[in-house]
């Protein structure tokens, strides 16, 4: 069993704004129930003292009392002589069963679905795999011919690279979580924005780094356009009073709001990470999903001078490209860095599957044709979504973005935790706002990908025009959060 214990001051955190009407004990057992599917409370996690919590939330020990009862009764907690009330996930949970019901439509997943012909790349990767089959297949940093391959799309892309300069990894995650444990010590502050990847965060974090948030806007109709995307006073001067050891960043189609920062800004941050001696890890695995963005976005390492460049790592990888089962990724760095990655990884593991990289050097080669063709899926599935969702929730404010694979609904009050959850008894998987978060907040918006196809972009929003009626409805919601907006 995991040691890990929620305490009764970081319950409260992730609980956010849980008061609802009257039936106090139903609104707060629902919002744990949310947070633990979201896997914000992780399963195994001890749940503070009744005692504990009740002084913390000011209500009375009855109160959590029966919300823990209700969430034992319904399979979320359970009772350990010596450990109080542990989490779990019941056997039968939308959650435990999502992906596999054909009754169950996951949206929390901002992917599309498999490239059509990888069956066929795969295949031609099994007939070259033999010539590789004489050595040990033990490979921390990539067969030479991949690392070529993705040193040439960068310098195709403006970011002139060579092969030493390449780490294949698997997938973009295990990237983020091996640079993180490399570059960070314990106590270290390390700059993200908010909202941000989750599990971008959960790495940082793990790594024993002290997360210092800068925002970024997604705007809306009625907001100053100057005002949409990073901070950037509150960026530059988090850098330059706090050099942080490291910053997180997502500079194109930024997960969720689907932001992209100008080339003049991204030079501004990268003088002033190098000044601060901070290394920017600048995520890059939606990179080149531009849809109609105007302009030149090169990657964000070729808007730095010689100074600056060294302090930009980059990653990427086909998980949002090709398809999330092909699990190859990859960081661009200086060499020395990298045999320090290299030295670090077989800690936790001794290399990426070679038969995954033979396919993904043969798709590299065709990498336009590729994202040619995921531009128009994403170009449908985003008008189709913008049109369906000022259709059904006009007073709704949703983002035009320009790329990417997701869009940040502001719903004008803040109720997204209690319409996910709502949600799932209509079908239908959708994480919260606070999920994307790094204290909670964001209960006013909600990410929906629109990588989906029309089909089932149209079951989820009838799915959430149900859950949002219901809203109306429940007896343990606020509505008076709601009567601005319905």
């Amino acid at each position: 069993m995991s040691d890990n214990h929620v305490s009764a001051r970081a319950l409260d955190t992730l609980l956010g704004q849980w008061r609802g009407g009257a039936s106090a004990y139903l609104a707060l057992s629902d919002r744990i129930r949310l947070l633990t599917l979201d896997g914000r409370i992780p399963t195994d996690s001890r749940l503070p003292a009744e005692r504990d919590l009740s002084l913390r939330l000011g209500v009375s020990r009855t109160t959590v009392t029966a919300a823990y009862r209700q969430l034992r009764d319904a399979g979320y907690l359970r009772s350990v002589r010596g450990s109080g009330s542990v989490v779990r996930l019941p056997g039968a949970t939308v959650a435990a069963s999502a992906g596999t019901a054909d009754d169950i439509l996951d949206f929390s997943k901002a992917t599309m679905p498999a490239l059509p012909g990888l069956a066929d790349a795969a295949a031609h990767a099994v007939a070259e795999l033999p010539r590789h089959l004489g050595d040990a297949g033990f490979d921390p940093v990539g067969i030479p011919e991949l690392r070529a391959a993705i040193a040439d799309r960068y310098t195709v892309r403006g970011l002139p690279t060579a092969p030493e300069q390449i780490m294949v990894t698997l997938g973009a995650q295990h990237a983020i979580a091996l640079l993180a444990r490399v570059l960070i010590g314990r106590g270290d502050r390390v700059l993200i924005e908010t909202p941000t990847y989750p599990h971008a965060a959960e790495a940082l974090r793990a790594a024993g780094g002290r997360l210092v948030a800068v925002n970024v806007s997604a705007g809306g109709p009625d907001e100053d356009p100057a005002a949409r995307g990073w901070d950037e006073t509150t960026l530059l001067q988090t850098l330059q009073r706090s050099s942080p050891v490291v910053g997180y960043l997502m500079p194109d189609f930024h997960n969720p709001t689907g932001q992209s920062m100008p080339a003049e800004q991204r030079a501004r941050v990268a003088a002033a990470a190098a000044d601060s001696c901070t290394t920017l890890v600048i995520d890059e695995t939606i990179a080149e999903l531009a849809i109609d963005r105007e302009g030149e976005f090169p990657p964000f390492a070729a808007c730095t001078d010689a100074r600056s460049a060294p302090r930009v790592v980059s990653v990427g990888s086909v998980g949002k490209t090709v398809w999330g089962g092909i699990r190859i990724g990859w960081i661009r760095t200086e060499p020395a860095l990298i045999h320090k990655l290299v030295a670090a990884r077989c800690a936790n593991d001794l290399g990426t599957p070679i038969l995954e990289q033979l396919i993904v050097t043969r798709l590299l080669a065709e990498m336009p044709s590729v994202l040619d063709g995921r531009r128009e899926l994403l170009r449908v599935g985003r008008d189709h979504l913008e049109r369906r969702l000022a259709d059904t929730f006009p007073d709704w404010q949703v983002p035009h973005v320009d790329g990417g694979i997701t869009t940040w609904v502001n719903l004008g009050a803040p109720v997204s935790s209690q319409l996910a959850l709502a949600a799932r008894s209509y079908g239908l998987l959708v994480p919260a706002g606070p999920r994307f978060g790094i204290d909670g907040a964001f209960e006013r918006f909600l990410r929906l990908p629109f990588s989906h196809s029309v089909d089932d972009t149209n079951r989820a929003v009838d799915a959430l025009d149900a859950a949002w009626g219901s809203l109306l409805r429940h007896p343990f919601v606020d509505t008076g959060y709601l009567a601005e907006v319905v």
